[in-house]
């Protein structure tokens, strides 16, 4: 599902130090993995490349059983992000348009027939709490209801990759506990989770192995 040798990944591509350096791991299909480190560590990095909005530097990286490079056709890098769901930290709305809109956008580029993309928006928004803010503008929406839209987003097309960056920072325990359950759900699915966080609290509720970052480096690989 992941495999990672050797990558390092520089914000200019010629100069200056890898804000990742010479990273090597592999997770497998339905593979839960906590990504912890200090801030700054690069887990934000790590995840970029992960979700191809970054191409390696050096190295190599296969994903979805897809080789990872800077040669790749952006029209197959496009092909791979619809696969991924991303819960950013900055949740990344589109602030006009509605929840039901939002939530909407990976099943529309899938082309799913409408009807269809109805039933299921209402589903996953009911799931989180939102079943009565369907058709608020993004813009009007409270930050924890911003972040349980950007999650509903990244899980409504039920991806096979799920990479999520500090998920729970601005929802209530009970909340956090819900999607943190169903992550492993998911992952017990058959899709895999990557998870950074530095909430310990969520860590022991859901007992999993870790990669670990420092500046940069992986010093625990999740085996």
């Amino acid at each position: 599902m992941i495999r990672m040798n050797g990558v390092s990944w520089r914000r200019e591509r010629k100069e200056g130090t890898p804000a990742l350096s010479n990273l090597s791991f592999e997770v497998p299909q339905g593979g839960f993995r906590w990504l912890l480190g200090p801030s700054g560590a690069g887990k934000t990095s790590l995840l970029s490349l992960l979700h191809v909005e970054n191409l390696p530097t050096d190295g190599t990286l296969c994903l979805l059983d897809k080789d990872v490079t800077t040669q790749t056709p952006r029209a197959l890098l496009v092909r791979l992000r619809q696969r991924i769901g991303m819960v950013h930290q900055d949740f990344r709305l589109m602030p006009d348009l509605s929840v039901a809109d939002n939530v909407a956008l990976p099943l529309r580029l899938q082309h799913r027939p409408e009807d269809e993309i109805t039933d299921e928006v209402h589903a996953i928004l009911k799931w989180v709490g939102l079943g009565d803010r369907i058709g608020v503008r993004a813009s009007r929406l409270s930050g924890g209801e911003q972040q349980r839209t950007a999650i509903a987003r990244a899980i409504v097309h039920r991806p096979g990759l799920i990479l999520a960056d500090e998920p729970t920072n601005a929802l209530e325990e009970p909340q956090a506990h819900k999607l943190l359950d169903l992550f492993g759900e998911l992952s017990s699915m058959g899709t895999t989770v990557i998870v950074a966080t530095h909430n310990e609290a969520l860590i022991r509720r859901l007992p999993r192995p870790a990669l670990m970052l420092e500046r940069g480096r992986l010093v625990q690989d999740g085996t």
